[in-house]
Parts: C-alpha cells; structure tokens; sequence
C-alpha cells in the first residue's frame, strides 16, 4: 500500500520548475504538459483499491513539506479585507483537520458513511470541515448560506443528514426545523458565544487531540453529496466517491489550471457548489498549491481587483458574470504582477467580456465545461488556439461525442446531444448516481454514453461549441436554477393562479430568472409595478435569494401541450429572440 501511495503521489505531484512565490513570471506555456495532443497522450492514472485523499496526499505534502522539497508557499491562505489573515502549512492544515475529525468521532459519535451537511460561508473552518470528513470517512454534503428553511428541512431529511455544522446566521433556522428531522442528533456551531442545543466547535478544537488515524476508505465508497437543482422536481443528491473528485480532479489541477506547488489559486466560487471543491479543494492540494481565499460578504468587483493586485495570486477563477462586472470597473490603475492564469467555469463566457479582459490584464480567459456530476469535460488549455466562445477540446477524463436521439455519433458541424462515453469502461470522473433516484440516474444514459442534458456541436478541428440545455436549467452568475423550485414558491403567493420560469438575456448575469404569470381574478386590478415587487420578495422569503424572478411578465394564459403540460420552450424562445 505504501509503494502504492508513493507512486500515486508522485503521478499526481509531478510539475514544472519550482519558482519563487512573489517572480513575476506571467507567461502562456503550460508548466505540466508540453502540447494538448501530449496530454491526451500520457494521460493515465491507475486507481487503488483503497484511496483517502486526505491520507494519500494532503499528508504526502506535509511529508514533502517537512523534508524541505516544497516551496515556502503556505497551503492555506485566508483573509477577509478587515485586516484579519490565517496561514496554514500543509503539516498545520493536518493538526487543525485531526483536531476536528476527532470532535466529529469523538463528541458528536459520528461513524464512517454518517452524512454531514455543513453550511458555512468562505470561512478557514470550512475547509477543516471538508478534511475532517475526508478522515473520518463521513459522507460531506455542502450547502450555501442562502439556503432558507424549506431548503434545510429538505437537505436534512433527504440526506438523512445525522450532524450539521453551520454558523450564528443559520442556527436558529436549523433550530426551527430540527425537530422534524428524526436522523439528526449533532448540531455544531462556529461562533464565539455558546448556544443552548449546539456543541461549539471553536471551544471544542482548543481541547480535542491531534492524534487521529485517517480511516481505510475504498475508492469507489461515497465521499460526497451535492445538491443540484432539477427542471421536473426538487433538487437532486449527486453521489461522488474518494476517487471520482480525489482522484478524477487531477485533471482540472494539472491541465486545466496548469498548478504547480509555487502556484497561489483563488477561486471565488460559493462554498456550497461543487465548483469550489473543483477550485478551492481538490484540484490545487492534488498538485500541492496554496488555495487563496477572500471572505466577502457579496460580490465587490473593487475589493476583487484590489486582491489581485496586491496579493500573489497566480491562477484567478470565476464564473462570466463574474468577469462582466470586473471589466465594467476602472482597472487600469491597477498592476497584477503575480498573476499569469484566469479560467471560467459556470456558464458560458461572451467573447467581447474575454476580449475586454485581455486588454486590461494581457491575459487570456480559459473556459472550461463540466458539471456537478463531473470533472471537467471540456477546456481550452494552455498551449492551443483559443476560439473565441468555443468550450474548447475534451478533456483527457472523458471521451467526448455529440449525439442523436439513438445515441449514433454525429459528424462535426452537426448539433446534437453532448454525451461522454461510460461503457465498456466506466470514467473514474463521474458520479455515481442520483441517490434515491433510480430513474433519474437511468435517464442519463443512451446506449453506451452518459447524457450530460446540454446541447452542441463540434467543429472540423475538434474544438466543442455550447448550443443550449435541453432541459430548462437557469444559469445566472453561476448559479444553477430550477424552475421548479421558483414555480413553487410563486404558487404560495395569492396572487398567482399559474406561472412558468424561464430563463431570460442579461447584460451582466448572463441570464436570469424570468416569471410568466397569469394572475387570480382578485388581483388583476392590483397596481402591477407593486404587485411585482411583493412577489419578488415572497419568492425570496420561500426560497434561496438567488432564485427570485428577477423579470416578472403577467399574461393571460401560458402556452400549453394538448396534455396539458406548459411549453417552457416557447416562452424561452420568445424572450432570447427579442434580445
């Protein structure tokens, strides 16, 4: 096993030259690859029996670390723009997640597969979190801070979560519902004062032991479990393994993000996505990177800029909205020395914003395509000709085909549905299942390939070109959205006798939620422009914030199938065509 270990290590760790954090050494070669075609090429990584990320390599950096084959480079650097600031070397990251894995076993009496749902915002003991699990074999189910009661209720008794870790903000809304969840019997605090019914973890950490022995985890046993929203129904569980996100994430961290051990990442994504455990776990500890993090109560494109700037940051990841925002601001008084990387994920990037962005920062966007279920599927790569608003070439995780509805594979410039290629062998960077939802995970497949549910094509050069989902999926700022969810908490409102969800064009966000609705007789002569904002703020007192219609339209009636069923096509199509 620990032949096994070393060799897995030094696959994973393998980099270009150390340099020294604070060079300015900008430049557009990949440091792990030589050319895409020999990435594609080399590409492969034998998979243990057993593998426990947390063991197998943020312990092997801390090995590397103590025998001075490491940069000085911390593993952990975290600030809040108050003047606060924690470091951590990777051999303190260990001592700190052992800690907490052991208040996990120890006074909360968790067992390996217990779930955990935590809900934090970008704070150091969310990253502990996110280890102390990975130790103790306890399955993480993340969740973002704009999650409003219903949504907790949901999680917790879906997952069957038996402990959930949150903050101040959140308790008291836990508090509300608890009772209603019969599996929960540990609730754990981040806060600096106590709470009747919660363990605090702050107090907890100062008196638990270091000395913890990492569990014997399978590669294939559930790590994780993510919430996804869905068009027909509630959110959907995506089960991901130790292997599919600890192994499977090499990719994004050796290709994609190009990191090396010298290499500051910051991601900027929110906790409760799996785009952070992409960005702000995985990937940049797989090749042994300081993961860089900035709490921000919401998104200030000047406190953004002003980071990059003064902060060794070297490879900058966001979502498009994101980008359109900072380029909107006054950049050019500002020098970002230190960094020599910036990629894109969440939803596709406009040409014209990666073009405003290289004229104010000589660097190039990198697009990348995947999904919660995923690694990344598609990238443009340092090295290659970047078209703009293409998703760029597969990824060597996957093998990538655009598809008819038989799943027979169509020719280049022919749309079709993007499938990834599951049988006779399946890929390692793939979930497991929808959990609880056998017919969701069997819906996904056609034939021998994997249905990722969005639309493309690829051109005669076999670079990949995003058409459209083919389901009703909102994508704004990043955020993934369900129409579901958003029809439902509209349904709650008196007002509201039907309504539809769509997404529409926006100049910032990329897209937005957009209300159809077709009003109760009683309201019809109600003041629209006030009746409107009531609405919005209903749906943002039922569901997560993020979701509310930012776009409300009244109308007489919705377009419907002879069955009945509301054709959200149409109204998308109306409203994408009038922009």
């Amino acid at each position: 096993m620990e032949i096994f270990r070393a060799r897995c290590f030094q696959y994973l760790a393998i980099s270009g030259s150390v340099r020294a954090l604070h060079k300015d050494y900008r430049r557009a070669t990949p440091q792990n690859f030589s050319s895409y075609e020999s990435m594609k090429q080399n590409f492969k990584l034998e998979i243990p029996e057993y593998f426990n990320f947390a063991e197998d390599v943020l312990d092997q950096w801390t090995n590397m670390e103590k025998a001075g084959k490491r940069p000085s480079n911390p593993a952990f650097w975290w600030i809040n723009g108050k003047g606060e600031e924690v470091r951590w070397s990777f051999e303190e990251l260990g001592s700190l997640s052992r800690k907490f894995a052991n208040v996990l076993t120890e006074a909360c009496s968790l067992k390996r597969g217990d779930p955990v749902i935590v809900i934090l915002p970008k704070i150091p003991e969310w990253w502990l979190a996110n280890v102390a699990c990975l130790r103790t074999g306890t399955i993480l189910i993340p969740g973002t801070t704009q999650l409003t009661q219903k949504d907790i209720l949901y999680r917790l008794q879906s997952s069957k979560a038996k402990c959930i870790i949150t903050d101040d903000l959140l308790a008291p809304v836990v508090d509300t519902i608890a009772s209603k969840c019969e599996n929960l019997h540990s609730k754990l605090v981040v806060s600096q004062n106590s709470r009747e019914g919660w363990e605090n973890l702050n107090e907890m950490m100062k008196c638990a032991s270091d000395n913890h022995s990492c569990v014997k985890t399978k590669h294939n046993e559930m790590m994780a479990i993510y919430f996804t929203s869905g068009t027909t129904g509630l959110p959907k569980m995506i089960g991901h393994t130790h292997s599919s996100f600890g192994l499977g994430l090499s990719v994004n961290g050796r290709y994609w993000l190009d990191l090396t051990p010298s290499d500051v990442m910051w991601n900027t994504s929110d906790t409760g996505w799996a785009k952070s455990a992409w960005s702000s776990v995985f990937s940049p500890w797989i090749q042994g990177s300081c993961v860089f993090a900035h709490y921000l109560p919401r998104f200030e494109p000047a406190s953004i800029i002003q980071t990059l700037s003064e902060f060794p940051i070297t490879v900058f990841c966001s979502a498009p909205t994101a980008y359109r925002m900072l380029v909107q601001n006054d950049m050019k008084s500002w020098k970002f020395k230190s960094l020599k990387h910036c990629v894109s994920a969440g939803e596709p990037i406009n040409p014209e914003v990666t073009e405003q962005w290289r004229s104010r920062t000589g660097l190039d966007i990198y697009e990348g395509y995947g999904q919660t279920e995923t690694v990344l599927i598609c990238g443009n790569f340092k090295g290659m000709k970047i078209k703009p608003g293409s998703m760029g070439k597969p990824s060597p995780a996957f093998d990538v085909k655009i598809l008819d509805e038989n799943g027979n594979v169509l020719p280049p410039g022919q749309e079709g549905d993007i499938g990834l290629q599951v049988l006779p062998n399946r890929p390692f960077g793939l979930f497991t299942h929808y959990v609880d939802n056998p017919s969701k995970t069997a819906s996904t497949q056609r034939g021998n390939f994997y249905i990722t549910g969005d639309r493309g094509y690829m051109d005669e050069d076999g670079y990949f070109w995003f058409v459209a989902r083919s389901d009703d999926i909102i994508l704004s700022s990043g955020y993934r959205i369900g129409p579901f969810e958003v029809e439902s908490a509209l349904m709650e409102h008196p007002s509201v006798a039907e309504s539809a969800v769509v997404s529409s064009p926006d100049p910032i966000r990329g897209e937005v939620v957009k209300a159809f609705i077709v009003l109760n007789p009683d309201y019809k002569s109600h003041d629209e422009e006030q009746l409107i904002k009531e609405i919005q703020e209903h749906v943002k007192k039922t569901t997560a914030p993020y979701k509310y219609p930012r776009k409300v339209e009244f109308i007489e009636e919705l377009p419907k199938t002879i069955s009945g069923k509301i054709k959200r096509n149409k109204l998308r199509e109306k409203e994408w065509k009038k922009n």
